[in-house]
């Protein structure tokens, strides 16, 4: 029989979006795929160059377990840029992915019992690692159009079990960049009830309205020593397959991590970590800023294509590469009988009757969402966007008719 922890774990929702266009895919039909969390573009060259070089130089040892020394400076050094907050090699530790960051945060903190509040709509990683670790998870629902969760709501959630916090932005599914004002909230929160922060910033390069990313330790620099800063190069880099990634954390974490590691995957990918050393140290910065741009071209033709919704309001997608549509009205004009009542069922619809795969949002604990990534090829994007509206708008007098 399989461990109790095993009933606890969903099936992984945004994996299983994609399995199942791949296999329409597979099939002969030509789907247009909205559904993966990465942007299609070739990695930087400077990046191809250093894995590269590590190979043919032979490098193929095991690395510290929290990772190269020189990238963890590297790495230091790019984050106190970026967050106008200082940090040094001591407090970075190299994961295989966010994922692993985050669940090194998880089983380092939480005790059986304990609770975490997570604001919803969330990446669904978040409370399955939280049931791994034995603890419960508690949401706080963050409203449409803006999903910035109400301080009110998360204070009413904390209890005596309460450890943590996890802090998602920008925000994954939703495009939620949260303001200073409810960043320093959470911090003034986190800080009464001694609670930890997991802050996952890997979208923090994907900003595109007011004056860019700002981390909740650059708001409110008095949670520095109860923050897990968790980032990575997957998204910013298109490296998804590669599974890099980062966090930032007082002394006590980084040496659980180490702890943790030795005894899961000794350490991380040793050919990515000098491929990505070599991009910090040698790139010039402009695959990122190409990347930005084009990204942001998508977001503005999307919410302009979204735009022409009837029943649905167009996104705010202020940050990450995700539109994110809000079905609840189109769901409360359709008739009691339609088989259309509910976003996953509306994501299948478009998936056999346009061709067009995304996420339904009951993935992420909200069954009147649809998630779109802006990420896929531009023009692949508009062609599966405008079909989107089609069939959403001819959905409720296809009701009254039928």
């Amino acid at each position: 029989m399989l461990a109790q922890r095993m009933s606890l774990l969903s099936s992984p929702g945004t994996a299983a979006a994609r399995q199942v266009a791949n296999a329409a895919a597979a099939a002969g039909r030509r789907i247009i795929d909205l559904a993966a969390g990465e942007v299609i573009t070739k990695p930087p060259s400077s990046v191809r160059d250093g894995a590269m070089a590590a190979i043919r130089a032979g490098v193929n040892r095991y690395t510290d377990s929290i990772g190269l020394p020189q990238l963890r400076e590297a790495i230091a050094a790019k984050l106190s840029t970026e967050t106008g907050t200082g940090w040094n090699t001591d407090d970075i530790v190299i994961t295989t992915g966010a994922k692993q960051g985050l669940l090194d945060a998880a089983l380092a903190v939480l005790n059986p019992g304990d609770e975490v509040v997570i604001i919803r709509p969330c990446w669904p990683t978040f409370p399955a690692q939280v049931f791994m670790a034995g603890a419960k998870p508690v949401f706080v629902d963050a409203r449409p159009p803006t999903y910035i969760p109400d301080i009110g709501a998360i204070r009413a959630a904390v209890t005596p079990q309460t450890k943590a916090i996890i802090v998602n932005s920008p925000n994954n599914p939703t495009g939620a960049v949260y303001d200073r004002t409810t960043l320093q909230a959470i911090g003034d929160l986190a800080i009464n009830y001694q609670l930890w922060i997991v802050s996952d910033e890997c979208y923090s390069s994907f900003v595109f309205t007011g004056g860019g990313h700002e981390s909740i330790t650059q708001a409110h620099p008095g949670v520095r020593s109860r923050t897990i800063l968790v980032n990575a190069f997957s998204k910013e880099l298109a490296i998804t397959g590669w599974r890099l990634g980062y966090f930032a954390a007082p002394p006590e974490i980084v040496s659980a991590a180490k702890k943790l590691q030795s005894h899961t995957t000794s350490n991380a990918n040793v050919i990515a970590q000098h491929a990505i050393l070599h991009h910090l140290q040698n790139g010039d910065g402009s695959f990122e800023r190409r990347m930005h741009q084009r990204l942001a071209m998508a977001r503005n033709t999307g919410l302009f294509i979204l735009s022409g919704l009837q029943d649905v309001a167009a996104p705010g997608a202020k940050g990450s590469f995700f539109l994110y549509l809000d079905l609840s009205r189109l769901i409360s004009v359709l008739p009691a009988r339609s088989p259309f009542r509910s976003g996953e069922a509306i994501a299948q619809l478009l998936l056999e009757e346009s061709n067009v795969a995304c996420v339904a949002g009951d993935v992420f604990g909200d069954p009147n969402g649809l998630r779109f990534s802006f990420g896929a090829p531009p023009d692949l994007l508009e062609l599966g966007l405008t079909r989107v509206v089609n069939t959403l708008n001819g959905l409720k007098s296809r009701q009254v008719a039928a």
